[in-house]
């Protein structure tokens, strides 16, 4: 008879822990590294730069497309990709384009979403401009960040940037 009230009360307890985790926080208390639990890491997906829309002369406009697909277990995207165009030590972050709204999408493994970054072509030489050789891409709620080769020319300058902008995600498929 006893077994049951501490059966009970051992339930009870183990509840009440689990409610207590991290006052509903979306973020992981591993290691203070303000990683969203379920949000996708730039590790568990296939990332490919796509068929560019390159700018053919300064001050034309490219767009690049940059796809994900999900490798590993259920995850989520709920804010903008993070994109830096860099050359030697030189890095500029790419704004998110203006008036653009994310959109929290959950991709199970082999789902996709895209997104593009867009940008206006520079001078060849121009100073104000950044002649960029990278793209480094960090995933919402991440940290880890992937570098690809950034082959579409100078990148003009605007405001304290790169004339550049990244666009939401979208789901790929139904």
């Amino acid at each position: 008879m006893r077994a049951i009230p501490l059966t009970v009360t051992a339930l009870a307890a183990a509840l009440l822990l689990t409610a207590c985790n991290g006052g509903g926080s979306k973020t992981s208390s591993s290691g203070g590294t303000g990683k969203n639990s379920s949000a996708c890491a730039i590790g568990g997906v296939s990332v490919q730069i796509g068929s560019a829309s390159v700018a053919p002369g300064a001050g034309d406009t490219g767009e690049i497309p940059v796809s994900l697909t999900n490798q590993s277990a259920p995850c989520t995207l709920d804010d903008f990709a993070g994109v830096v165009l860099g050359v030697g030590g030189t890095e500029a972050k790419v704004p998110v384009l203006k008036d653009a709204k994310a959109q929290k999408l959950k991709l199970n493994k082999g789902d996709s979403a895209t997104f593009t970054i867009t940008y206006v072509r520079g001078k060849a030489g121009d100073k104000a401009g950044l002649d960029a050789k990278t793209v480094k891409i960090t995933l919402p709620g991440t940290t880890a960040s992937r570098s690809f080769p950034w082959s579409y020319g100078p990148v003009a300058h605007e405001g304290s940037g790169p004339n550049a902008s990244v666009s939401a995600f979208q789901q790929v498929g139904d």
